[in-house]
């Protein structure tokens, strides 16, 4: 259709040309096909053509002050970041796996994110702590999480001798990896001067084997019932590269600048090769994997496997439980814990 005035397209069921302002005639006395009865109506007409954005859902008040938050996603009055509705979050998806995350006393916003899976005696942890001094790493510790997951879930459960099983969860943990860094770039605006970033840890347990990978600071251990408990991640940070020079590893960790991490996930990361180390469970145990707000406070494998069996053993309450000893701590950071129980409870 045209206009008859201007001659400009305009639609069959226009009731004013957008290019001149003329009114159309109706097109149910002009052989053309019906116009809509409510853009036949005297008091919508010149309402048909009006293009609005959908409208978006108020934003809640500011947890800190109560204040407003304003379109960049800060608070107008205080000037603290909003909430992303992650102040604690609890997740148990079987009777033997539980993850728990806690923004902790200091920080205002829970930047660290879980994701897990089990399934007839096979489990996959992942926790991801979001960078703080980065734009937005809460978003990448979510996406990051939630892609190293589901690559390892839809990974095959491999049937060949140990060494093989061994390749092949370490070959799955670094693909892992190398999703949840694309997952973590994708949260980056363009032009972003810093760019989201956290750390990574997938832990994996098949049948007797336990296989572990990490980038940054976030860590995985296997603390057996009996026998030696195993920190199974390296961090990639100042202070174990303080340790590897000589430093006690108690004098680098109390270190201001001990969590500095070398390696990272995101858009501006020096590289996403995850290490991986893997181990076998020879009786029942815990496999953790835990972000640095809980293991700062008990570093050493075998203290954090008496801290742990001090906890209550149904999995969802023993996290729950490591959670608030590590408030009661202080709680200067965020606290991710993710547990499976290995074996006979």
């Amino acid at each position: 259709m045209t206009c008859p005035s201007c001659g400009e397209p305009v639609g069959v069921d226009f009731a004013f040309c957008e290019n001149c302002g003329a009114s159309l005639p109706d097109r149910a006395t002009s052989g053309s096909p019906a116009v809509p009865e409510v853009a036949r109506s005297g008091e919508q007409r010149s309402l048909v053509n009006v293009r609005t954005e959908p409208q978006k859902a108020p934003r809640p008040p500011c947890k800190t002050c109560g204040g407003l938050i304003g379109d960049d996603g800060w608070c107008t009055v205080c000037g603290a970041r909003a909430s992303n509705g992650r102040e604690h979050v609890a997740e148990q998806p079987t009777p033997t796996v539980a993850a728990v995350s806690d923004r902790g006393l200091v920080h205002v916003r829970n930047e660290d994110a879980f994701a897990v899976a089990a399934r007839d005696g096979w489990t996959a942890l992942v926790v991801c702590d979001g960078v703080t001094t980065a734009t937005d790493s809460d978003a990448a510790a979510y996406a990051a999480a939630q892609a190293a997951r589901n690559v390892l879930a839809a990974a095959e459960r491999p049937t060949g001798s140990p060494d093989d099983r061994q390749r092949h969860w370490c070959l799955q943990l670094k693909a892992a990896a190398l999703a949840a860094d694309e997952a973590a770039e994708g949260t980056a605006d363009a032009g972003d001067g810093n760019p989201p970033a956290c750390t990574f840890v997938a832990a994996v347990a098949d049948g007797d084997l336990i296989a572990a990978a990490a980038v940054g600071d976030s860590r995985a251990y296997w603390l057996p019932d009996d026998g030696p408990a195993e920190q199974l991640t390296v961090d990639d940070s100042w202070a174990t590269e303080q340790v590897r020079a000589g430093v006690p590893r108690d004098e680098a960790e109390a270190d201001a600048k001990a969590h500095a991490i070398t390696r990272w996930l995101g858009i501006d990361s020096p590289s996403v090769d995850a290490a991986t180390s893997t181990t076998t469970a020879t009786g029942p145990g815990w496999l953790l994997a835990c972000s640095d707000g809980l293991w700062n406070y008990c570093s050493d494998a075998s203290a954090l496997r008496d801290l742990v069996n001090e906890q209550p053993l149904e999995p969802l309450a023993r996290a729950e439980a490591l959670v608030e000893w590590a408030n009661q701590q202080g709680g200067h950071d965020n606290i991710t814990v993710t547990l499976a129980r290995i074996g006979a409870v």
